[in-house]
């Protein structure tokens, strides 16, 4: 009896033994695997890659460097904006009596990329120039001179460092579609069942409207992606000439075409300029376009006065638009065809500029127009005095501006009371500045794959997650069969032989 209860006494210890040991081995195991995932998770020093584009505009350049991280190249959302530099001085085109000096105007931006690039990146770093409105109106006027600015800029871009990939003049058309793809890229809205944002620019020679469509009557008028393995459709379309500058000179041209013959020209009275307003100009300067029609004229100045009366002045803008003649079931203006829109849209560059300007970003169509017209009553001196800081020139026009810019939207792409507040005017989403040059960039490296990238099961830290609870919930069954299965034997019981 007594070695039987030995044996026995030595079996539930050799027992108890070795479930302590297989729990001290689970409960390492544990921590082990705690250990790695902890460690597995932990931020890694990023590794980025970098792309330049070189929006060449009508008014200025700008310079714009990209990054994103190297591993995840085809993800949405992760090219991100580093830097922006504008070029001083006026856009690319303005040097077509002297193309030489256009690719040197880049120098200072030039200079300052090649800082914000890591020095080991440059070699693979894509730079891209796009040229927009401006240099489409030197092509229309002179072809040679645009391909000599051109020329220089191309040159002049390939004595730096980076992969040069090109200056060219992109079209409208693209123009407001890669829009359109930055605005919604960086607003997250591919590969998801979210609708898409319209892209609304606006620039000083052109404007853009683009967005989702199923109606189609002009094929002149759409484009079609494949983005995330979701179909977009898209209606757009770029009005040169209707930038804010280009449209300036065309109402100044029709106010002068109304008076020549009349008498000779001394004062032009402007009502979209403020009462007091006084400054002398060259007719060169607003018959210097192939926008506006020649006008033989024996005088070279006038007088432009400002009379700061703004429903006058929006009869004037009007005027710019032809609304009479439509051939399709609806239209913009000027016969060209528009489905209704639809949706919410985001209103950059010159777009937001001058309603942040005037601060009328916010608020219903009413009280925009009420806001202006108490803006554009304010006199010349009241209205320098306000802003000491802004160049005259920029600060006369605003009244002009911000008038064409509500009947543009009002009168030009049909929104109403009912969708104003659908229109978002945006200079930045994150930190990247809205505008076509990423849009741009992302379809020329095609970082925007056609279709959606295959995901796994589970994303890397809820595999981990899963993992970690899959192990404690081991190691709580083995505690608990432990208690079930090794309770000591009470004192009461007996043997039986």
């Amino acid at each position: 009896m007594d070695e039987q209860r030995e044996m026995k006494v030595k079996n539930r210890t050799m027992v108890r033994t070795m479930i302590i040991t297989i729990t001290v081995f689970i409960v390492l195991g544990f921590i082990l695997m705690v250990t790695i995932g902890v460690v597995q998770n932990k931020p890694l020093q990023q590794k980025y890659k970098y792309g330049i584009v070189l929006d060449a505009g009508s008014s200025h350049t700008s310079v714009y460097i990209y990054e994103w991280p190297a591993e995840k190249e085809n993800n949405t959302g992760m090219v991100q904006q580093k830097h922006a530099c504008n070029v001083k001085g006026k856009g690319i085109s303005s040097y077509s009596d002297k193309p030489t000096l256009a690719g040197a105007s880049l120098k200072e931006c030039m200079d300052e990329a090649c800082e914000a690039i890591p020095v080991h990146r440059h070699s693979e770093t894509p730079i891209y120039l796009g040229a927009t409105a401006g240099m489409r109106l030197l092509k229309l006027g002179n072809k040679s001179a645009s391909e000599e600015v051109l020329k220089s800029v191309g040159q002049f871009l390939q004595t730096y460092p980076f992969s040069y990939q090109g200056a060219r003049i992109i079209t409208g058309q693209e123009e407001g579609a890669f829009g359109w793809i930055t605005v919604n890229y960086l607003s997250n809205n591919f590969g998801k069942a979210s609708t898409t944002f319209g892209a609304l620019d606006l620039g000083g020679a052109s404007t853009q409207i683009t967005f989702v469509t199923a109606k189609v009557e002009s094929q002149d008028n759409t484009i079609d992606f494949r983005l995330y393995g979701n179909d977009y459709h898209l209606y757009t379309h770029s009005f040169l000439c209707y930038g804010k500058d280009q449209v300036l000179k065309m109402s100044l041209s029709k106010s002068i075409n109304s008076k020549h013959g009349q008498t000779d020209i001394i004062a032009l009275e402007d009502p979209c300029f403020h009462e007091g307003y006084n400054v002398t100009m060259t007719f060169q300067s607003v018959f210097n376009s192939p926008c506006v029609g020649r006008l033989n004229l024996t005088q070279n100045t006038f007088t432009h006065v400002g009379l700061g009366k703004w429903s006058e002045c929006h009869t004037v803008v009007r005027k710019v638009f032809q609304k009479s003649e439509c051939k399709y079931s609806t239209c913009s203006f000027n016969g060209v065809f528009q489905p209704p829109v639809h949706g919410n849209f985001g209103a950059f560059s010159a777009f937001y500029f001058v309603m942040d300007f005037l601060n009328l970003t916010a608020g219903s169509l009413d009280k925009a127009q009420s806001k202006l017209q108490e803006y554009c009553a304010l006199p010349w001196n009241t209205i320098k005095k306000m802003y000491p800081h802004v160049k005259e020139k920029y600060l006369a026009e605003y009244c002009f501006s911000g008038t064409y810019i509500l009947t543009l939207l009002e009168d030009g792409y049909n929104f109403t009371s009912d969708n104003w507040n659908y229109i978002r005017f945006i200079k930045k989403i994150g930190e990247s500045d809205a505008g076509w040059t990423l849009g741009y960039m992302l379809n020329l490296t095609n970082m925007i794959p056609a279709e959606a990238p295959d995901k796994p099961l589970l994303p890397y830290g809820g595999y981990v997650t899963f993992m970690l609870l899959l192990s404690f919930l081991i190691l709580s069954l083995c505690l608990l069969a432990y208690k079930c299965f090794c309770r000591p034997t009470g004192s009461g019981q007996r043997d039986v032989i």
